[in-house]
């Protein structure tokens, strides 16, 4: 495929022409006179954005979500590439397994489909599992047992040690279930109190992290910490990085945007894990996220058949939210002042492509003989959200019914347009 994309403005400000021939951006002056031209007067050049945190649910719950529809929502978004997580049915914790993911998104992807694999066997925090032949076949580097926190200090210590070895990277879910259990679903506050619903404290995060980032700078090794959502959490982070220690971090844009007080409504679609915390805590992760003390944003893209949100009370919901295909508009509306367009390539795609290692093909600068993988985004354009127009086949889409930025003009991955408006 031939594309010239003409007039866009660049991260850094700049302007230029974009020509895709044969999956690489080529000599704009090269291009013949009857290729497809796209006016991109007005509109961002940006590379395509990178989620390390996205659940596809496929195998076991293609009824939420499959591998096509959920990187179709990517595409949608902006994305070129998702890390799949690894809480599916069957879990992927062994090489065959990670293996299966591969395979699902090169037959199926709407975008780079990279799998996560288990820290441990059936993510039931006894026994490692396979890190080491997930790797091997399948090239991960990545692992989290996400939705379940590693309580074992001594195995976290373990997977820590193990993935040095290839220079992985360990993503811990962290939630300290003496603290916050199974049953824990709203913030622990005064609304907790008042709406009945069992606490979930802020510290419950944050002492998690604050032993993790030790066990990594024990073993020299490499820490991610999934969906932070505290202002306790992120002086936790500053500390550390302070040290040196080798830690990195995210936020969800439903953290970044939503609060408690979506809650008092007992809807269903806004439990979320960890859930939605108190202004004071959306102020300190948006200001880390602007400074760098968390690195990235990452969706938790978690689509949810109705009957296990819809048809519930809010406490006996399944937690979780979609977020693949409003990332950028809540990112525009919540940080870009702060963050500028360069600091948005850098945090949904330059920064998840080297934590995620995929930094070769993704979070690549849009310059000759890069890979044409980038996204053309419309800073003006707003709409009203609409659940129903999702590509994704579930419905629990929290930003339905408000206006937001509505940016994302066209996706290309690798050459190829995934997405055009």
């Amino acid at each position: 495929m031939q594309l010239l994309v003409t007039g866009a403005e660049l991260a850094d400000g700049t302007r230029g022409d974009l020509f895709v021939a044969d999956g690489v951006l080529r000599d704009p002056a090269d291009a013949p006179g009857d290729v497809e031209r796209l006016d991109a007067d007005g509109l961002i050049a940006l590379p395509g954005f990178v989620d390390l945190h996205t659940h596809l649910r496929e195998p076991g719950r293609e009824d939420a979500e499959t591998v096509a529809s959920g990187t179709r929502a990517a595409a949608r978004g902006g994305y070129t590439a998702v890390f799949a997580m690894a809480n599916t049915d069957p879990v992927t914790d062994t090489g065959e397994s990670a293996e299966h993911i591969l395979a699902l998104g090169r037959r199926d992807g709407s975008a780079q489909v990279v799998p996560i694999g288990a820290i441990t066997k059936g993510l039931a925090g006894a026994e490692l599992a396979e890190l080491g032949s997930m790797n091997a076949r399948a090239g991960v580097t990545v692992f989290s047992d996400d939705g379940m926190c590693v309580m074992n200090a001594g195995l976290m210590c373990r997977a820590l040690e193990y993935v040095t070895a290839f220079d992985g990277v360990v993503a811990q879910h962290a939630q300290d279930s003496n603290l916050a259990g199974t049953s824990a679903c709203c913030h622990e506050s005064e609304i907790s109190g008042r709406l009945g619903l069992p606490g979930w404290p802020a510290v419950a995060e944050s002492v998690i992290i604050a032993r993790d980032v030790q066990l990594a700078k024990l073993t020299g090794s490499r820490l991610h910490v999934c969906h932070v959502s505290t202002a306790e959490s992120v002086e936790v982070l500053r500390w550390a990085k302070a040290q040196g220690i080798r830690v990195t971090a995210e936020v969800t844009p439903h953290h970044l945007y939503l609060t408690t007080r979506e809650v008092e409504s007992y809807d269903p679609t806004y439990k979320v894990n960890p859930p939605l915390r108190t202004d004071e805590h959306v102020d300190a992760v948006r200001q880390a996220l602007a400074d760098g003390t968390i690195d990235v944003v990452a969706t938790d893209h978690a689509p949810h058949a109705s009957h296990d949100k819809d048809d519930h009370a809010f406490g006996d919901a399944r937690p979780g939210m979609l977020g693949l295909e409003q990332a950028l508009a809540v990112v525009m509306e919540t940080s870009l002042e702060r963050l500028g367009w360069a600091g948005v390539a850098d945090r949904m795609s330059i920064a998840p492509a080297r934590i995620g290692g995929v930094s070769g093909t993704q979070g690549r600068p849009l310059a000759m003989g890069e890979p044409a993988t980038f996204v053309l985004v419309d800073p003006a354009a707003r709409a009203v959200v609409n659940r129903s127009a999702s590509a994704s086949i579930s419905r629990n889409n929290p930003y339905h019914g408000r206006e937001l930025p509505d940016p994302v003009v066209a996706t290309v991955w690798a050459g190829r347009v995934t997405y055009r408006r």
